[in-house]
């Protein structure tokens, strides 16, 4: 059995001690290798501080896995306030029975997207669950990043006129794992967008300070974040269906399965409202950063049916783009 998690590995023995020493190679840095109970380290300034948990299933799927969607989650949490992400933590909750080949991959992935975003994992916790009581591994995250000065990003800051700017094409992500999930096969398989957007949004802030609000639409899609731009601004939100990018395979993946790409997950998009005299300036900037080249305005902030979003169609029309009630594909991330 040396070759699976046992629930001695979350004794706090030997055993516990040797599984967490073998995650130093892959995740070294001064702080973490002290493994103290808690990381002691200097900061300067506003921070910016996150947590999130991951229970994605597959916990392998097409362009990443949990290690990588666990990174570039918290620190795309982190981007979204403005904030340079620094500090993560990284707990792992562990059925008992996971293959250690399997933790490796997961290690190399988190160490690989964590040297990608620039940041290091000073602290974390491993714990193992009897098999059946969980689903192989969890991974719960913290994340801690400094402000810059003069910086104030929230989905309350929206105004009339602000442009609506979206980082690229939507849907990949949800449409990657569920794919891997129910084994449904594309003639364009679909990878996952997975990837950490603090490069992306430090290119924005260099451009301009008026960028008011940033979110990655993740679950609920963009549906969800241009909604809580206009409920938490109380301003209307008007797009335009034909800016929006969606891949043709992820099309005619949703078209298949009667999804609205507009509520599909994402994880390497981010939606900005940013001042109109700003506007094309930052879309510039985004274009010459590695995940913003398909970056396009899609809509503006308007004074009417403030709290809604309406999107003109293809057809001419007009159509509310509402919350949706449920959530369309569980365990997404």
């Amino acid at each position: 059995m040396d070759d699976r998690i046992l629930l001695a590995h979350g004794s706090g023995g030997k055993l516990s001690q040797d599984l967490i020493r073998s995650f130093l190679p892959d995740l070294a840095n001064p702080i973490l290798n002290r493994l103290d109970d808690s990381a002691v380290f200097e900061a300067n300034g506003r921070l910016a501080f996150t947590t999130d948990s991951y229970t994605v299933n597959p916990i392998f799927f097409n362009g990443g896995d949990i290690g990588r969607l666990a990174v570039c989650g918290t620190v795309n949490d982190l981007a979204m306030s403005g904030a340079r992400p620094l500090y993560l933590s990284l707990a792992f909750i562990i059925e008992e029975g996971l293959l250690i080949a399997d933790l490796k991959k997961i290690l190399a992935s988190i160490k690989e997207a964590a040297n990608e975003a620039g940041v290091k994992i000073i602290t974390g916790d491993t714990k193992v669950v009897d098999q059946g009581s969980a689903d192989k591994i969890f991974v719960n995250t913290a994340g801690v990043g400094t402000v810059p000065e003069g910086v104030d990003i929230s989905a309350a800051n929206a105004r009339p006129g602000d442009k609506i700017i979206l980082s690229g094409n939507i849907g990949d992500h949800g449409i990657a794992v569920l794919s891997q999930r129910e084994g449904l096969k594309f003639n364009t398989p679909v990878p996952s967008d997975c990837a950490p957007l603090n490069g992306l949004v430090a290119d924005m802030l260099a451009a301009s300070a008026n960028i008011h609000c940033l979110r990655d639409p993740t679950r609920g899609g963009l549906a969800t974040t241009l909604n809580d731009f206009a409920g938490q601004s109380q301003a209307g939100i008007v797009i335009e269906e034909d800016k929006i990018a969606v891949d043709k395979a992820v099309l005619a993946a949703c078209e298949f399965l009667g999804f609205d790409p507009l509520y599909i997950a994402n994880e390497g998009k981010l939606a900005a409202a940013v001042a109109p005299g700003d506007a094309e300036v930052v879309l510039a900037a985004m274009k010459r950063s590695k995940y913003g080249g398909g970056a396009v305005i899609i809509g503006e902030v308007v004074a009417e049916h403030p709290g809604q979003v309406v999107m003109k169609t293809t057809l001419g029309a007009s159509r509310i783009v509402d919350i949706p009630v449920g959530e369309l594909l569980p365990r997404i991330c």
